[in-house]
């Protein structure tokens, strides 16, 4: 009977043993496969463009200031002496770089010391040799993550990069024995039962970081005996498989830290950028120990949350580390005295939320959605956050300004108040500095620059006067007197803004106040079908037809085409391709997609000029030369836009090296009773002025193929000298420059002017 009873026992015991074996060559298997391919899905980050600060550069401080600490940099009392320290001064700002990486460029941090007189970099040198910098860039802002379901942030470290003091702390508030024990701790597991039978209450734990491991990677929460025997057979063959190190280093980047909004913190990399604002490698004894005391309960324990809870269980690990040796008594005292300086944080949306929805469209059509919320992509954009904080903030104002003057416009109803947007571009490569779609994305996510379609009203003119330049000049005169046209057998009777008592004006005074009469004759004697012909040239995606009406911008357009369209005239000529995307870089800092510029030559230099040169006039003497009186004084070239009701009010313009678009109404078309001129041009004006670094004092260059003369600005003929009241000096295209006289001034007299205005009359 024994022997039959030790047989069965025997047989048992290899069945058990057997499967125990195949289970855990099962688990070693899928846990293999598990660690050796992605262990984490990280999102990928969004960048804005890097910043660069020169000597003589115009700056707006309160935005350089705005900007430092937007990239986490902490003011200090004393000289800055480490990577993201900065102190400010009336004068001057002594910072400490943070390193740069980006695909374009790498260099370690360095102390700098930035002296500024009269509202521009006066200079800029080193502190430890007083070298002077000629330029500098500061490293990109980060202004979006693109998220799994997890929706956890997460910062990568090596375990080399772990100051040592972070590892005992770590080890003396979770395992203090994790060099001795080989999965699972028996003494440790005692331990705690004896502690917690002797408190009548769950006081201890005797989980090892393995353990830990082992059930956040591959188990469920739930508290069963099933779940704690797989726990600790993974702990084991975890164990066996890897080494002390390796399994450290994937905890650290593991464990569970806290919570930002709705985001996880996970990783002790992410912790320390989210409690201290600075790398994990810069901490101090006490801040690691504040970190390790955190991964008991994140959220019970965070300074953010109660400030004398954290304390105290920072204070706990710092004596569980001098306990083990791994703090000595001196250290000790300090490090107990030292407060817990968290940060700070608040939860915000993504920053630039409607250039973000912008961008990922262009992503998607590159990327799979997956990918871009589990590679850790570093995604870096053309955005400009100071260009995008001015562009806010100015709407927000100008809103805010016309709602006070005209309480008519206000609305209860967020949904239904007053609206505006903003779009920033670089003429000459399509780089979308700022995109502002709307008053308030937590209410309406519509972007109104790149989704909305509205009708441009005279912001739509500089077409029809470029249509023109092929057969006319702006010294040309058109008819402004009332006429009535039909259209598809309807009467259309075409107004001026305003009465006006000049019937016979100049091509270039008809643009410069947008004078409709004369617009709409200068659009029948050029040509419907030609004007059509060269706005689809500039590709808007709005259908346009050759009515009279077109001349005065009563078909829709997108406000980012019109924006495009009129870069082209900033640009010499050319249209570039609005992008928001630069380059996108993968874990190892390989380059994954570079945008090249794209750009097409659309009109040749003279006649960019010839519009730049009239639209000039528009700001100088026109329906925009309220800037001057906003602080204005550069050369800038714009228009302004009204259209009929005044639903939709304009305002687009420019110099060289930057473009602004404003449009401002309502959703659904209610009138505002305001112009491009009041409603949109000042939001323009505030926003420009808040970025002084892009003003250019250097206005648009002539090209060959423009010609200089002196013209009587009454009969638009040559001037002649001593005899012409008016003379004023305008360009022309090299094959139509002028070559009659004044006759009004001249020796054929009045009679040859009067016999020429006759004419023209008859002609219309």
């Amino acid at each position: 009977m024994f022997k039959k009873l030790s047989i069965a026992l025997l047989i048992v015991v290899v069945l058990v043993g057997g499967s125990l074996f195949l289970y855990g060559w099962y688990l070693a298997a899928h846990i293999d496969q598990r660690f050796s391919a992605r262990r984490w899905s990280v999102p990928s980050k969004v960048y804005a463009d890097t910043t660069l600060l020169y000597p003589g550069q115009r700056i707006n401080p309160d935005l350089l200031k705005a900007k430092f600490a937007a990239l986490g940099y902490r003011n200090v009392s004393r000289q800055p002496a480490k990577n993201g320290e900065l102190q400010i001064a009336p004068n001057e700002i002594t910072v400490f770089l943070n390193d740069l990486g980006t695909p374009w460029n790498n260099r370690m941090g360095f102390a700098v010391r930035i002296a500024f007189s009269d509202g521009r970099i006066a200079s800029m040198v080193r502190t430890t040799d007083g070298k002077a910098m000629p330029i500098l860039e500061l490293e990109p802002e980060e202004i979006s993550l693109f998220f799994g379901a997890e929706r956890e942030r997460r910062q990568l470290i090596a375990i080399q990069q772990v100051p040592e003091h972070l590892i005992h702390a770590v080890l003396a508030a979770e395992d203090s024995r994790f060099y001795q024990h080989p999965g699972i701790d028996i003494r440790g597991i005692m331990r705690a039962l004896v502690a917690n039978l002797r408190h009548g209450a769950i006081r201890q734990g005797g989980s090892t970081l393995t353990q830990q491991l082992a059930k956040n990677y591959f188990l469920t929460p739930a508290r069963t005996l099933r779940r704690k025997f797989k726990e600790v057979l993974i702990s084991v063959i975890i164990e066996f498989k890897y080494e002390k190190e390796e399994i450290l280093e994937i905890y650290l980047n593991e464990i569970y830290l806290g919570q930002k909004g709705t985001v996880a913190v996970n990783g002790v990399g992410e912790a320390s950028y989210f409690y201290f604002g600075k790398p994990v490698k810069e901490l101090s004894r006490a801040e690691a120990a504040t970190i390790a005391g955190l991964i008991k309960a994140p959220n019970h324990y965070s300074p953010y949350q109660d400030m004398a809870r954290c304390l105290a269980r920072r204070n706990f690990v710092l004596n569980a580390m001098h306990q083990k040796g791994w703090l000595s008594a001196e250290d000790l005292q300090s490090d107990l005295k030292a407060p817990v300086n968290a940060v700070g944080f608040t939860v915000h949306g993504k920053k630039a939320p409607y250039f973000v929805d912008y961008l990922e469209q262009q992503l998607n059509a590159l990327y799979r959605p997956e990918d871009l919320t589990s590679l850790g992509l570093s995604i870096y954009t053309t955005l400009d956050s100071q260009v995008q904080s001015a562009a806010e903030n100015a709407l927000a104002r100008g809103l805010e300004r016309l709602e006070r003057m005209k309480p008519e416009l206000q609305r209860s109803d967020p949904a239904r108040k007053l609206q505006g947007a903003v779009i920033v571009m670089q003429p000459g490569t399509g780089y979308i500095l700022a995109m502002v779609g709307g008053r308030n994305y937590s209410v309406s996510q519509y972007n109104r620059i790149s989704q909305a379609r509205r009708q441009p009203g005279s912001a739509f003119k500089p077409f029809v006067y470029l249509s023109a330049l092929d057969a006319f000049s702006p010294s040309d005169m058109l008819s402004n007197q009332p006429r009535t046209y039909t259209v598809e057998g309807q009467t259309w009777e075409p107004q001026n803004f305003e009465p006006v008592t000049r019937y016979t004006v100049s091509l270039r005074t008809a643009l410069t106040m947008s004078y409709n009469l004369a617009t709409v004759d200068l659009a029948m004697k050029t040509g419907l079908d030609h004007i059509v012909d060269t706005a689809k040239k500039f590709q808007f995606s709005t259908p346009l037809k050759a009515y009279p009406a077109l001349a005065l911008g009563a078909f829709e357009v997108i406000p980012l085409e019109l924006a495009r369209s009129y870069c082209v005239f900033a640009a010499d000529g050319v249209q570039p391709y609005p992008l928001s995307l630069k380059s996108v870089v993968d874990e190892k800092g390989k380059t994954l997609e570079q945008k090249h510029l794209q750009i097409e030559r659309l009109i040749p230099p003279p006649k960019a000029f010839m519009m730049n040169f009239m639209l000039q006039s528009v700001v100088t003497a026109g329906t925009a030369r309220s800037l001057k009186s906003r602080g204005i004084f550069w050369p800038v070239a714009g228009k302004t836009g009204t259209t009929n009701d005044f639903k939709d009010a304009w305002f687009v313009g420019y110099t060289p090296d930057v473009l602004a678009l404003v449009w401002v109404g309502f959703d659904n078309g209610d009138p505002m009773h305001a112009t491009g001129a009041s409603a949109a041009l000042p939001i323009w004006a505030d926003l420009m002025n808040s970025i002084p670094g892009y003003i250019s004092e250097a206005g648009f260059k002539v090209p060959p193929g423009v010609e200089k003369r002196t013209i009587c600005d009454v009969t638009g003929l040559l001037a002649i000298a001593k005899s012409c009241p008016q003379p004023v000096e305008e360009y022309f295209l090299a094959d139509k420059i002028p070559t009659e006289r004044c006759t009004l001034h001249g020796k054929s007299g009045l009679k040859d002017f009067i016999r020429g205005v006759k004419k023209l009359f008859d002609e219309n």
